[in-house]
């Protein structure tokens, strides 16, 4: 198995309660906080985790609750490595409204890095990747590290052989898809707004998708199409992979679940085909779990086994899958 090198530059201490009803101008006594490492980078080795594999996380996290940060990854045995920067780690924070079982999110931007400190990083990242290694460049950037700094990782990591993965939004998924990566895995709405057009017509997304990998922007496209499955398309396969049917309880950390089945799969030197259906069953048994919580392994392979079973029936191609848990090659 190939080694997998997640990047979280914002991480957070996802901190989920709930109560009877929200309501403004009144006190809200809510229920005992549960407290989770979180943030895109951070959530993707958990979830990696889950599912029986191993990474090594780089984050930058700062005063003290970048310290319980790192206890809580402790807690969980993820694999980790720390840049130490001045500013406080963020806190977000998910409320259940009890009665009516909505949920509501509030996200902090973070902590401002010197240039210094993200430049640091960039160091890490070149100590860390090597070939054939996987790259994975997930969530926001906080304030003071420039948008290409995702591009910046993407071109240190393709320099040192490794395969780069990127799932954020806005300009930095812009910038990063300028330099090239080896897979982008983007939500509908991340999709049209890069595309800068709006696409209702399947065709459309398609073409559009086939369009930005023959021009070098990546060698893989997969667009999460929550629960319609989603849209994989390469030089040599556009193809739409279905999702199971499950019942929604959160749909916090299912893009996260979704990129770390996928990454454990292809890290375990699996088809594209399989990694992305056990990445959409990951993200399926992600929206199963409350709050905060990710995906369930067993949970996931019972659902990647439901998928790869209709494939079968219907004559798709799937490659023999184990769930042993890989041993991790040494640096």
């Amino acid at each position: 198995m190939n080694n997998i090198v997640t990047l979280a530059m914002n991480p957070s201490i996802d901190k989920t309660s709930s109560v009877e009803i929200v309501a403004a101008d009144r006190k809200l006594y809510c229920t005992p906080p549960s407290f989770e490492p979180g943030g895109g980078g951070v959530n993707v080795s958990r979830a990696i985790k889950k599912l029986g594999g191993e990474s090594m996380l780089l984050c930058a996290a700062g005063d003290l609750t970048g310290r319980r940060l790192m206890e809580l990854l402790n807690l969980e045995g993820i694999s980790h490595r720390k840049i130490d920067i001045t500013g406080m780690t963020r806190e977000s924070l998910v409320v259940l409204e009890e009665s009516t079982g909505r949920q509501f999110r509030f996200g902090m931007p973070g902590p401002s890095l010197s240039d210094e400190e993200w430049k640091q990083c960039l160091d890490e990242v070149t100590a860390l990747c090597r070939k054939d290694d996987f790259l994975v460049a997930s969530g926001s950037l906080p304030p003071g590290v420039p948008s290409d700094f995702y591009a910046r990782a993407a071109r240190i990591g393709k320099d040192q052989g490794a395969k780069v993965i990127i799932d954020t939004s806005g300009d930095a998924l812009y910038k990063t898809l300028q330099e090239g990566v080896y897979l982008v895995k983007a939500n509908y709405r991340e999709f049209i707004s890069l595309a800068g057009q709006d696409m209702t017509d399947d065709k459309q997304i398609e073409e559009q998708a086939l369009k930005m990998v023959k021009d070098g922007k990546c060698e893989i496209m997969v667009i999460s199409l929550g629960t319609a499955g989603a849209l994989m398309v390469s030089e040599k396969v556009v193809e739409h992979v279905s999702s199971p049917t499950v019942p929604i309880v959160s749909k916090i950390g299912a893009g996260d679940s979704m990129v770390a089945g996928i990454v454990l799969m292809l890290a375990r030197g699996q088809a594209l085909r399989d990694a992305v259906r056990f990445g959409i069953a990951a993200g399926a048994a992600a929206v199963m779990t409350p709050g905060s919580e990710l995906c369930r392994r067993v949970d996931a392979e019972r659902l990647y086994a439901q998928l790869a079973a209709e494939d079968r029936r219907v004559g798709l191609p799937v490659s023999s899958y184990t769930s042993r848990k890989p041993q991790v090659k040494k640096k």
